[in-house]
C-alpha cells in the first residue's frame, strides 16, 4: 500500500517562504505524475502544481513565478517551494502521486498540511 506524508506546513505572514514535503513509502519511479492540491473549507480541491516521472512541470496561473515544484528520487520525496505567500494561499496542501498499473489508474493521496498565510 503506497502511504504518501506530507509535512512543512505552518503559520506565516504574507510574504514570506515555506517548503512543503511529501515523502512516499516507496520508490516514486513507479509514478507517472506527482503533484500537489489544495482545497480550501467550502472550496473543490485544486491543482497547484505537478511534475512527471520525465521532469515536466505543470503549473496552476495562481502559482506561477512563485511556487517551485521539484523531486528528489533519492530520497522518494517530493518537494514545494512557496515563495511571496499570500493570504489567498491558505488551504489544505495534498500531496497526490498516480500510477498505471496493467492498463489501471490509480491515485494516491496523503493526509495533508495546513498552510495558513496572514496578512
Amino acid at each position: 500500500q503506497v502511504q504518501l506524508v506530507e509535512s512543512g506546513g505552518g503559520l506565516v505572514q504574507a510574504g514570506w517562504s515555506l517548503r512543503l514535503s511529501c515523502s512516499a513509502s516507496g520508490s516514486i519511479f513507479r509514478f507517472n505524475v506527482m503533484g500537489w492540491y489544495r482545497q480550501a473549507p467550502g472550496k473543490q480541491r485544486e491543482l497547484v502544481a505537478g511534475i512527471t516521472s520525465g521532469g515536466r512541470l505543470n503549473y496552476a496561473d495562481f502559482v506561477k513565478g512563485r511556487f517551485t515544484i521539484s523531486r528528489d528520487n533519492a530520497k522518494n520525496t517530493v518537494y514545494l517551494q512557496m515563495n511571496s505567500l499570500k493570504p489567498e494561499d491558505t488551504s489544505t496542501y495534498y500531496c497526490n502521486a498516480e500510477e498505471t498499473t496493467l492498463g489501471l489508474l490509480r491515485k494516491y493521496w496523503g493526509q495533508g498540511t495546513q498552510v495558513t498565510v496572514s496578512s
